[in-house]
Order: structure tokens, then sequence, then C-alpha cells
């Protein structure tokens, strides 16, 4: 008996399982940093640079919100409820559950070769169509559900070697404890005022790939985007569309159609 012509062309995984679960677990981190770090800026909504900074200087960044201390000048005439205390805690577990599925993801995405086959462009050739076509919410064809076009592969290198490492070392800078052991790279990014500011720009930075990151999947298409990062598939026409699947299908058609001419029964099921 011969093996199923649908398995010959079986769908490969657009994503491998260690992408998939780094992805979740990071997204599920991210999140709950947001809103846990949310809560810490009410307790004082002011940014300055430098290594100090308190109520008695200006800050060159007053978000102008209400505040959970009564000791930060807001102008409003109300104080938010103190949420320091669980905030703070799920803060600093979010950072860990973060670094950890991060530093797993960069150690596997080295020596499994990811970063060189999926994310490191071979040139810089076609920028500026893909700027183009993201500023005209243009929908991708279905062959690009199986690779990152130039200008997502920097993205996303820009984001896993440089936001989120800076992210990390900037929140790591804020701690009285981390100062302590290791001043000098406190004082490299200028003071724990100055961490705390780019801590915050940094989030800012992230926060805006992320809008753009879920606005683009639902541009090229919510449930096969969705699919291929839960499951791994992206669906039966990208599958198609991928060049080397689409040669397999050919050559198995043709391979069958020579073994038994005219038997409609051995044709090929997608």
């Amino acid at each position: 008996m011969r093996p199923s012509t649908s398995a010959a062309v079986a769908e490969p995984k657009r994503h491998s399982a260690t992408v998939r679960i780094t992805h979740w677990l990071t997204t599920i981190a991210f999140l709950a940093l947001l809103l846990s770090g949310g809560e810490i800026v009410l307790s004082h909504p002011r940014f300055y640079w430098g290594e100090t900074g308190n109520v008695n200087m200006r800050p060159w960044l007053n978000l102008h919100v209400p505040s959970s201390r009564d000791t930060v000048p807001t102008g409003y005439g109300y104080v938010l409820p103190d949420q320091n205390g669980w905030s703070r805690y799920l803060h600093f577990q979010a950072a860990w559950l973060a670094v950890a599925a991060g530093l797993f993801y960069l150690l596997w995405g080295i020596f499994a070769g990811h970063f060189r086959r999926n994310l490191l462009p071979a040139s810089l050739k076609g920028m500026g169509a893909s700027i183009s076509d993201h500023l005209r919410f243009k929908r991708p064809g279905a062959e690009e559900a199986w690779s990152y076009n130039v200008l997502q592969r920097l993205t996303y290198l820009a984001v896993i070697f440089v936001l989120f490492p800076l992210m990390i070392w900037t929140g790591l800078a804020m701690s009285f404890g981390f100062d302590s052991a290791f001043p000098l790279a406190v004082r490299f990014l200028g003071g724990q005022q100055t961490a705390r500011s780019l801590h915050f720009l940094v989030t800012i930075l992230l926060v805006l790939f992320l809008f753009i990151h879920v606005l683009m999947i639902f541009v090229a298409g919510f449930r096969p985007r969705m699919r291929a990062m839960i499951t791994g598939h992206v669906g039966t026409s990208a599958h198609l569309a991928r060049p080397e699947q689409a040669k397999r299908v050919e050559e198995v058609v043709r391979s069958s159609e020579s073994r038994r001419p005219g038997d409609a029964s051995e044709g090929v099921n997608l």
C-alpha cells in the first residue's frame, strides 16, 4: 500500500514550539509589566535626569495625572488609592518571567540558527517598498506568511537586541541593591533618575511596537497569523503559497499521474 499523497505534502510548521511558547510567555509578562508599571508611575508621575529627583526639582516631564502619594504636587484635589504593594510585587515577578523567557529564546535562537535564518536580512533591498506597504496598510500576499520582510526583520532585531536589553538594564539600575553592587553600570546611564526616564521612554517604544504589531496582524489576516503562533500552522492557502511546497505538490501530482494514468481516485488530497 502506497503512502497517502497528502502526507507527502504535509504542511510544515511556520513557527517552532520554542518561538510560540516564548512569544506567549513574553506577551503575558509584558502586559503584567505594563499594568504594574503604570501603577508604580502614579506614585510619582514626574521624571528627572541625573542621579536624584524630588518634588523640589523641576522635572523634564510631568504627566499631569493624579498621584497615589499626597506628597506629590499634581494640581488635583484628590489622591488615588496607593497600590504600590501588589504592583511592585507583580512587576518584579513579571520581570523575572520576561528575563527567563527572553534568555531561553536568545540562547536557542543563537545555537539553533534561528536569528541567522529567519531574522538576519541578507540585504536591505526592498526596504523602501516594505515601508511603503506598511504605511499604506497593504495586505501582504499569502507567500509572505512564511517569511519576514526586511523591515520586519530589522524591527524584530532592534526589539530583541536593543530595546529589551535596555529595558532590563534601566530597570535594574533603579534598584539601590544593583547600584551598590554595580555602580558603574548605573553611572554609565547617567544616574538612577536618568535610568528611570530611559526606562519610561523605552516602554513607550515597546508599546508603540506592540500596537503596530497587532494592527498589522489584523491587516495581514488575524486568523491565519494567530493560528500560526498558536499551532504553528498557517492554513492551506499560505501552505500552498510557499514556493518549495508548491513545487512538491506539482511533483507528487506528476508522479501520481505517471504511475496510474486515468485513475481519478489517486488525486492529491489538499
